[in-house]
């Protein structure tokens, strides 16, 4: 976040409430704030994943100003990074929903995620929804920043982390060599 210009911070940024219906998590444009739904998250990879999803959403708010409000085709891209990056869709969560691979699985849990995530904080049609997935699903699909890649277990996320740490590096000698 702080290399995309932003900053966060734990206590001011971060807010555990009780929400209605099945809702785990949201992101709150309008403060910078994600809301964790505390009565929703019943185990620690639940709220691993909720804190991604959202952090992803927030990452997204930051670096690609994203009119969350006005651009339905913005919030598609954010919701479709959101469930391929934050492990919505691993296999062992889908195995827990019951639903078995098939081929191109991933990618269908992650437009159907995304589009339940679209109606759900928006009032439009289902095929007004499709559209702007169908839109942009493929370069929001493969856009994997922060990550450098998808995190599909604990090793994945080690070696993104590590890819992050060169980067970081790399941007700080950059940043060092440019402002001499």
């Amino acid at each position: 976040m702080k290399l995309s210009g932003c900053t966060v911070s734990r206590d001011r940024h971060f807010s555990c409430e009780d929400c209605d219906g099945s809702v785990s998590g949201g992101f709150d444009a309008d403060t910078s704030e994600i809301v964790l739904c505390q009565n929703n998250i019943h185990n620690q990879s639940h709220m691993n994943r909720v804190v991604t999803h959202e952090l992803i959403h927030a990452f997204d708010h930051c670096r690609a100003h994203v009119d969350w409000f006005n651009n339905v085709r913005h919030l598609a891209c954010s919701e479709i990074r959101a469930a391929n990056l934050s492990g919505d869709c691993s296999l062992s969560n889908e195995v827990s929903r019951f639903n078995f691979g098939l081929k191109q699985h991933h990618q269908a849990c992650v437009r159907d995620r995304s589009l339940r995530s679209i109606l759900a904080v928006r009032q439009i049609s289902r095929e007004a929804a499709e559209k702007a997935v169908d839109d942009v699903f493929e370069s929001c699909f493969n856009d994997y920043e922060p990550f450098g890649r998808i995190p599909h277990c604990k090793r994945d996320a080690d070696m993104a982390y590590r890819d992050f740490k060169k980067r970081e590096r790399y941007y700080a000698s950059y940043s060092k060599m440019t402002h001499k």
